[in-house]
């Protein structure tokens, strides 16, 4: 296929090299979303010491001799499906522990953050200007999140090259913060030290400096874009978003459908033949010693209070009265995990729980459970109830972000209308929750109309094809 447009996309993660959350995701599925309209993206990552590991040979398109206290070089390869850059900078990124930090927690951070994505970003808007040394040079820099941050800016200040720049925010409670007597260290113009540019609350936020500089700022859903203008979501930079409002869009992320497929599971079903699904609640309750006659719903999260975990003590009691019965994947905060086990140890064959995360399991809780709870406080976008629609496993979820835009509530008027495929409540809080509960237990219990929402729920288009055409035309119209 011709190639019409090539992207250099910027990030910290990348599914299936390394992963703390859904960003991973996105960075490691829009090169393949993409490649059939034409677009060839390449991702440029960190050399942390697994990738560095797994790059050993590949060929060095450029090299960088002063980087923040060493040498970096650009190593260009093909792994597991993916066209990358890694920046291998052993003195920034060749360390034990995760991407962030030796623990998890804002407390396990490494203390030069700044300058180790610093130094991404100024690599990468190397490359974005003048091409690698194979001769690939992008036509658009795509930079995801507070650690590309500083890659449009320093692509603004130190010459365009004739790249347009995109900005994606998949979550803005993460800003990237440096003092302001980093400002020199950082490479940074000490005249562009304001609020309308680099200034941020008398400090530097390398997600403000990507704001402030970019050509177009996308959030992953529409509702998300749309919140980010309020004190509440914005967190500090509702100001910025409201002042480049012009160029601000919201496009829904996608899942990869042929991993998430009922129809690959090792109990396989579709909508059509649900009767592998019985089969496998069957055996998820097998594996988690619970019996349960009505909706056996699932959890699969971070626990954390934006998550809404800490409202489950509190609604699950009477969900479980009235028949319900959950099962529990995830960790996080220890308080809510100990709230977990005791949830565990009140309710015995009723509540299940596994402390961490197995993704075969995952699948199995998918394939196998009647709902998924999703009660978030807020949600950029979201993929657990994508794949709850993908395995006709209802999403129960607060409508916010990303949850409101792909969840149609099963209310009497899209019950009757035939499009219902989940149960939405707001605000988020336990009256609210316990009614969706309880419309839950009510909709399982008439076993005709769950079929039909199930099915409704099956047929949805979860799949990257819209939103890769999306970003194929915010492209299209940067493209220098």
């Amino acid at each position: 296929m011709q190639i019409k447009g090539r992207v250099l996309s910027v990030a910290s993660e990348c599914v299936p090299f390394i992963k703390t959350g859904g960003l991973a995701d996105v960075v490691g599925a829009l090169p393949a979303a993409l490649a059939p309209f034409g677009w060839d993206m390449r991702v440029m990552l960190p050399g942390y010491r697994s990738l560095r590991q797994r790059a050993a040979g590949w060929a060095e398109v450029w090299y960088e001799g002063d980087l923040w206290g060493g040498e970096g070089r650009v190593l260009s390869g093909h792994l597991d499906g993916i066209d990358l850059f890694i920046l291998d900078a052993p003195h920034l990124y060749d360390r034990d522990g995760g991407p962030y930090g030796a623990h998890s927690g804002s407390w396990g951070d490494w203390w030069d953050n700044p300058q180790r994505f610093a130094a991404l970003s100024w690599v990468a808007a190397k490359i974005a200007r003048f091409g690698a040394g194979d001769g690939w040079k992008p036509d658009v820099m795509h930079c995801h999140d507070w650690h590309a941050g500083f890659a449009p800016a320093y692509l603004q200040y130190g010459g365009r090259g004739g790249v347009g720049t995109v900005m994606t925010i998949h979550n803005i409670s993460f800003q990237g913060w440096a003092g302001a007597g980093q400002l020199d260290d950082l490479r940074l113009p000490r005249d562009q030290f304001y609020p309308d540019a680099l200034e941020y609350y008398g400090n530097l936020s390398s997600l403000k400096a990507g704001l402030v500089t970019c050509d177009r700022i996308t959030a992953v859903s529409p509702s998300y874009a749309s919140d980010l203008v309020r004190q509440e979501a914005g967190l500090g930079l509702e100001g910025v978003i409201r002042a480049r409002a012009s160029v601000v869009s919201g496009i829904l992320n996608g899942v990869d459908t042929q991993l998430w497929s009922p129809q690959t599971e090792p109990v396989p079903y579709s909508a059509a033949d649900m009767t592998g699904k019985a089969i496998n609640r069957a055996n998820l309750c097998a594996e988690f010693n619970v019996d349960v006659p009505g909706p056996l719903a699932i959890v699969v999260s971070r626990l954390t209070d934006q998550k809404g975990i800490d409202l489950l003590p509190q609604v699950i009691p009477e969900f479980i009265a009235n028949g319900g019965g959950l099962i529990v994947l995830g960790s996080g905060d220890s308080v809510l995990e100990r709230q977990m086990h005791d949830l565990a140890w009140n309710f015995p064959g009723r509540v299940g729980l596994r402390i961490g995360y197995d993704e075969g399991m995952s699948h199995r809780l998918f394939a196998g459970a009647d709902a998924v709870l999703v009660p978030s406080r807020f949600e950029p976008c979201g993929l657990t109830q994508m794949y709850g629609l993908r395995y006709g496993t209802l999403p129960v979820v607060s409508a916010v972000g990303g949850l409101a835009d792909t969840v149609i509530t099963a209310n009497p008027a899209a019950l009757s209308a035939g499009v219902a495929t989940g149960i939405t409540f707001h605000p988020t809080d336990v009256p609210a929750f316990s009614i969706a509960l309880r419309q839950l237990t009510a909709l399982y219990a008439d076993k005709p109309m769950w079929a039909k929402v199930q099915q409704r729920a099956m047929a949805q288009d979860v799949s990257w094809t819209a939103s890769a055409a999306k970003y194929v035309a915010l492209y299209e119209g940067i493209r220098g």
